[in-house]
């Protein structure tokens, strides 16, 4: 595994959000003397929070699951998520309504998952269930060490006893196709493959290799912090701090110094220059690029994922369904991704996501009132040519009124607290202006996606959900750890949560 050379004592890291401070933490626990440099004036990135009318309102993601994954970064500094965090299990994960008013509970439980099915789809699908379980498990197992959480220096890095385990499991076919398989009722096999949106692809074309997706969703659980999902990165900055980490708010990085291939200085907008023996860069990919000089030898133009539309809501307690998560199933489903992704233009039938936090945390909202928040896939800003602005105000009234119908009843008492489009987050400076970063198509994925590390700068290393392992939660703080691995090497001492494979797995990936 290629790793910075030279001193690596004093690391500056550009970036609060939960990449850089997963980076942060991990080095800090290794020892390192740990700057972060962060252009807002808190912890977070994309994992942000906006106080509206007395609302709390998360503007990043809404879905945590795999806390054993927070748990090894807390534990690289000698702490426990517990000790910072309050989670509780989402219960169930999902709650699915269907176009036709059908509706399903997705439950993490296999018992209650499979009288779950047995009640919608039929007993005969049960059997199916249970298999499709067991193929999860399998694929998790298979991938996640050795793929996930692991560092490539090539293609050939992958060419490991795991890469044929993961081949006969089927993982380089198509993942709607190889979940029809098990399940042959389609209703029921998209609880299983709408998480592809997540990698940016429909699940017709997506590697079945990205189902690990559905088992972190549908098996491991989904939590929600007290506080809300920011908390996550308040408790991340809280503990980079205690273990020494400074943290610089406000400061913008404006340049790097160069010598050679090493990057020697850090500036910033506030005239700062904050010497460095290496640096750990979270900013958009495009940006990274830019400060250091570096133009991409990639055959292929990066493609971004697809975007969102998000309708952040309050309402009266009681005047709308208050089930933590929910999928609004539109009946169009395989159209739904080939209008945004292919054809650049809004879902003619749209398939939604409502959370509502305030189900498991009241005090995110004023007394008496619910907060949601309403996802709505949208076609990113170069697949799409819609004039967001003007747009804007239909759209929104499209996509209430289709929320309501699904739901079966009229929200009263509604205040649309904020409005978040493709042009907003490209204002965030996001590429495309998608808040999920690069598509997980097969030339952006393990070894083929952007790397961590750039030939001819020796002691820069990347993190976050536009280089390696992707985008999400869970991959965006391992690509911390991974980032803290190429500058340290692998960490000989285990971490208290006890030795995960993955640091393993990860020291195997390739040759060093």
């Amino acid at each position: 595994m290629r790793t910075v050379t030279g001193s690596t004592d004093h690391v500056v890291v550009v970036g609060a959000g939960l990449a850089g401070l997963s980076a942060a933490i991990h080095l800090a626990g290794r020892g390192r003397e740990v700057t972060v440099i962060e252009r807002e004036s808190g912890p977070g990135g994309r994992m942000g929070r906006l106080d509206v009318n007395g609302y709390r309102i998360d503007t990043g993601p809404t879905v945590l699951t795999m806390p054993e994954v927070l748990d090894d970064v807390f534990a690289a500094v000698g702490e426990r998520t517990e000790d910072r965090l309050e989670l509780r299990a989402v219960t169930p994960a999902y709650h699915a309504i269907y176009a036709d008013g059908r509706t399903l509970a997705v439950h993490s439980d296999e018992e209650l998952m499979a009288q779950a099915v047995s009640e919608f789809a039929g007993g005969g699908q049960v059997a199916g269930y249970r298999r499709l379980r067991d193929w999860l498990t399998q694929l998790y197992r298979t991938e996640f060490d050795r793929f996930i959480a692991a560092n490539f220096d090539s293609p050939l890095s992958m060419l490991t006893p795991a890469l044929a385990r993961l081949t006969a499991l089927g993982g380089f076919r198509r993942w709607d196709g190889k979940v029809a398989e098990f399940i042959s009722d389609p209703d029921l096999r998209r609880v299983f493959t709408f998480q592809s949106l997540y990698a940016g692809v429909s699940p017709v074309r997506a590697l079945a290799a990205y189902a690990v997706i559905a088992y972190m969703d549908t098996m491991s659980g989904v939590y929600f912090p007290l506080g809300g999902m920011h908390s996550v990165a308040d408790a991340l900055a809280d503990a980079a701090t205690a273990a020494g980490v400074r943290i610089r708010y406000q400061s913008t990085v404006t340049e790097l110094t160069r010598s050679g291939g090493r990057v020697t200085a850090v500036h910033t907008d506030r005239g700062e220059r904050i010497d460095c023996d290496t640096v750990v860069l979270t900013t958009e990919r495009h940006r990274t690029y830019e400060l250091l000089g570096h133009r991409s030898r990639r055959l292929l133009t990066v493609r971004a994922a697809p975007s969102a539309l998000v309708l952040h809501l309050g309402c009266r307690s009681g005047e709308a369904p208050t089930t933590h998560h929910r999928l609004l199933f539109g009946r169009a489903w395989h159209d739904a991704f080939r209008e945004i992704i292919t054809e650049g233009r809004v879902m003619s039938d749209p398939s939604l996501l409502l959370t509502c936090p305030t189900a498991a945390d009241p005090s995110l909202a004023p007394p008496g009132r619910d907060l949601f928040y309403l996802l709505v896939p949208v076609p990113n800003l170069e697949a799409g040519h819609i004039d967001w602005p003007h747009f804007q105000e239909e759209y929104t009234a499209r996509i209430l009124d289709v929320a309501q119908h699904r739901l079966g009843r009229d929200w009263r008492d509604l205040e649309v607290l904020r409005v978040v489009t493709p042009a907003d987050w490209a204002r965030q400076d996001m590429l495309a202006g998608s808040p999920f970063a690069l598509a997980h198509t097969f030339a952006q994925t393990g070894p083929f996606r952007p790397a961590n590390m750039i030939r001819g700068i020796d002691n820069v290393v990347l993190a976050g959900g536009s280089t390696v392992p992707g985008v999400g939660i869970p991959p965006v703080l391992i690509s911390g750890r991974l980032a803290a691995d190429r500058v340290t090497g692998h960490p000989r001492v285990r971490s208290a949560t006890g030795a995960p494979a993955s640091v393993r797995a990860s020291s195997e990936a390739g040759p060093k």
